[in-house]
């Protein structure tokens, strides 16, 4: 007769080690050697003090320990580190058996944010004199990811201008109500609506509030629960509430060197993580590969400044007289001289500036000089280029021009590299996903 296989019986002793149920690559001993070999008070963290009487204290590096598997593994919650501190092996092995309550691992995460950031610098720095990155070339791109603060829960001031008048609205109705009960003598109906006018006057107030949370802000929308997530463009024309996490990811084996968590588009965020990226790197110089949503004039300055070289995709040219202006007189077909400050357009006519700077007002301002010629006025191609326009073509050129035309002839020169970008960037992002639906 076939026996089926007996495990040990619970209740057999045996002589073994925590040490024999960790395997000799498990990664809870790379945490432990990596955690062993920081001098902690000089990143920043703050030394547990010694008690004199009472019970004593847990060391700095068991919570970071903790703080470091959690990470590793997705456990956010204080509460379940708590618990795995008491049920899993490799937190057995890590804490050797100590158990600190969610209290004690949460005040650890609160009171060392500041060193936590620098010890992600430090392991960076690490990884550098592993050999493991090589600080050349570096592909920055963003996700969105949605946060908890619902579409319902986020307000600017055109959403919260239609409820308040929505509840006028309803209110002004009431009280037609109650002056027709009135002339009708119906008392008993009188109370239900005084209740719904008295809610309706509460949820009033409680749009105002909003409305001064929100111009005290000084943001153009406000969230209630998560306070710091915005209604993002997520995909063609889906909005959604989100963080959009940055990554600035090494080439050499797809490893991240900065990271941010932003509530904007990536139109503004490229300098901040290159910026970054160099100081965690302790680089003088790098090649930082973006995609075109990250194409502004003044970011691409501020990294040129800093000795970072950029290729960025060009954007699309947007021509503002698109349905008068023939393709061959473009604003990319007229040729911009230098030395002489001046625009050559298709017909060989010189297009001069006034030398005066104006101020393009947006989210995004910045400087701008204009050029133009009196030639339009007897052009024999004017209809052409300008179209009915009737005072002739007119250029504007940014103060940021030279940094973007140069930028876009790397691009064009680059392509090969610029390729790479999306295979190093698509790693982490792919990875992160796939670990977040493994753990739904």
């Amino acid at each position: 007769m076939m026996q089926y296989i007996q495990g040990i019986s619970r209740y057999q002793l045996h002589v073994a080690s925590l040490d024999d149920t960790i395997s000799q690559d498990n990664p809870v001993r790379f945490i432990d050697a990596f955690v062993n070999s920081i001098e902690l008070e000089r990143v920043g963290f703050q030394p547990k003090v010694l008690k004199s009487e009472g019970r004593p204290s847990f060391e700095t590096q068991l919570f970071l320990k903790i703080y470091l598997y959690g990470y590793l593994n997705g456990i956010r919650s204080s509460r379940k580190l708590e618990k795995e501190c008491l049920r899993n092996l490799e937190l057995q092995w890590l804490t050797e058996t100590l158990r600190p309550n969610y209290h004690s691992i949460a005040d650890f995460r609160k009171d060392n944010p500041k060193a936590l950031k620098q010890l992600f610098k430090l392991f960076v720095t690490f990884l550098k004199d592993a050999d493991l990155i090589a600080g050349e070339t570096i592909a920055i791109d963003g996700t969105k990811s949605r946060a908890h603060n619902g579409k319902k829960s986020n307000y600017n001031q055109k959403k919260i201008d239609k409820h308040k008048e929505y509840i006028e609205a309803k209110i002004q109705g009431y009280l037609t109500d109650l002056d027709h009960n009135d002339d009708q003598e119906k008392s008993s109906a009188i109370p239900n609506i005084q209740q719904k006018i008295a809610r309706l006057q509460q949820n009033k107030l409680r749009y105002e509030i909003l409305e001064e949370q929100l111009k005290a802000s000084g943001e153009p929308q406000i969230s209630t629960t998560d306070q710091d997530a915005r209604s993002l463009l997520v995909q063609g024309q889906v909005v959604e509430v989100s963080y959009n996490l940055q990554a600035a990811v090494d080439d050499k084996h797809n490893l991240v060197v900065a990271t941010h968590t932003i509530n904007r588009n990536d139109k503004n965020a490229l300098s901040a993580i290159a910026l970054e990226a160099k100081e965690n790197l302790g680089a003088t110089t790098f090649t930082v590969l973006v995609d075109k949503g990250y194409h502004n004039g003044r970011q691409l300055h501020e990294c040129i400044d800093q000795n970072i070289t950029t290729i960025c995709a060009q954007q699309e040219i947007v021509n503002s007289n698109e349905k008068e202006t023939t393709p061959d007189y473009l604003v990319t077909k007229f040729k911009y001289n230098k030395d002489q400050d001046t625009y050559t357009c298709p017909q060989g006519q010189t297009l001069h500036t006034k030398g005066t700077w104006h101020t393009k007002v947006s989210s995004n301002s910045y400087r701008f000089k204009k050029y133009r010629t009196t030639a339009c006025k007897t052009c024999p191609v004017k209809h052409l280029c300008t179209g009915k326009v009737k005072g002739g073509r007119e250029i504007d050129r940014s103060e940021f021009a030279d940094v973007v035309e140069s930028n876009n002839k790397r691009y064009q020169e680059n392509q090969a590299l610029y390729r790479k970008r999306q295979e190093i960037n698509e790693h982490i992002f792919g990875t992160i996903k796939r670990r977040s639906e493994e753990r739904r």
